[in-house]
């Protein structure tokens, strides 16, 4: 048996065959859709799937306002965020995010879902939230995904 022939292949920066995808966020539940993208990020769905290198794709969600909680989480979880100040600790519940900025609600979810350290750092720039079904990445040719296929 030759042994190069079972030579195990990696994915780099140079090899990783990036790619855009379109995620439409309307009626999605916020857990369930941020591992669903968050896998979809590291590359887990493709063949060429390597743990320590950025081999996932670039995805863009759309109606990031239309997502939706199961239960009541949607008054009763809280965010808890620290300014640095002496008695800054902020809390906010998904409503109150809702109304400022839907968009972080998907980030925060899908950010905790990541690797922690240098790699989910990077990974974290691969994927851009839109309020509403305008997003200015139609050069880049996003391919819509289904999100129910995904497992």
């Amino acid at each position: 048996m030759d042994a190069l022939s079972y030579k195990t292949k990696f994915a780099n920066k140079a090899t990783a065959n990036k790619e855009w995808l379109l995620v439409d966020a309307e009626n999605e539940v916020v857990g369930r859709l941020a591992t669903k993208v968050a896998m979809l990020l590291r590359g887990k769905h493709k063949p060429s799937y390597t743990p320590h290198a950025d081999a996932g794709s670039n995805v863009i969600i759309i109606n990031a306002e239309k997502v939706r909680f199961t239960g009541k989480k949607f008054t009763d979880k809280e965010y808890i965020r620290y300014t640095g100040y002496q008695g800054g600790q902020r809390f906010a519940t998904p409503k109150e995010v809702m109304a400022k900025k839907p968009q972080d609600i998907l980030s925060h979810a899908i950010h905790g879902m990541l690797p922690k350290g240098r790699l989910g750092r990077t990974l974290n720039t691969n994927i851009r939230i839109f309020v509403g079904t305008e997003h200015g990445h139609e050069a880049q040719q996003p391919k819509k995904v289904d999100l129910s296929k995904i497992k």
